[in-house]
């Protein structure tokens, strides 16, 4: 017992050492709190939903590291991009990631986010997620094991904890020309979806 709580201590410790002594013992906690409470939008894109469940499982219980699902996008803080990903579903993702407050992170699960995957040469998928969303931390594979998935969740974890200025939504705030240029170079003009037009006659 006592050997665990001071191997625990020094983790603790190196981690503190690690980040950068320009952080106020303030700015630390926020980014130690932050990355302990990940707030998961329950939205399975592709077939990397299916490796989804069974992390929050008891098998797995990646709850233990301060992650749960959510259901709204306005509650949540981090967007799992599971699999492919067809224009059609690009754009609802696109739309889910905007309504989410900052600060906000992306997991791009699987080959596909990465470079289309077996989908490579398919006209009807996505081949880089990147190119659409900043993308906070790819979990490669086809499709990635639960394991693997809490691998990526750890290592965001690191990222938020060191207040890293190459966060996602950072980058596409001051990059958003440059996004919305490769959005609308896909689905023209009009990227979200048209809500006013489909509920045009229920009033």
């Amino acid at each position: 017992m006592e050997e665990g709580f001071n191997a625990y201590r020094q983790s603790l410790e190196s981690e503190e050492q690690s980040i950068k002594s320009t952080q106020s013992v303030v700015e630390q906690a926020i980014a130690w709190f932050r990355a302990h409470s990940m707030f998961v939008l329950a939205y399975g894109t592709g077939c990397g939903a299916i490796e989804m469940p069974p992390t929050f499982t008891s098998r797995y219980d990646i709850e233990r590291l301060g992650v749960v699902g959510v259901a709204t996008p306005r509650q949540a803080d981090i967007l799992i991009v599971s699999g492919y990903c067809s224009p059609k579903t690009l754009k609802r993702v696109i739309r889910s990631y905007e309504q989410m407050s900052d600060p906000k992170y992306i997991i791009g699960l699987g080959s596909c986010t990465i470079n289309g995957g077996m989908y490579w040469d398919s006209y009807n998928t996505i081949k880089k997620l990147d190119d659409f969303l900043p993308v906070d931390m790819y979990v490669n594979g086809c499709m990635p094991r639960p394991e693997a998935l809490i691998e990526g969740f750890v290592k965001l974890q690191e990222k938020i904890r060191l207040n890293s200025s190459e966060a996602g939504y950072i980058k596409y705030r001051d990059n958003y020309a440059h996004y919305r240029a490769n959005q609308e170079r896909l689905f023209g003009a009009q990227v979200a979806p048209s809500y006013e037009e489909n509920f045009a006659g229920m009033n």
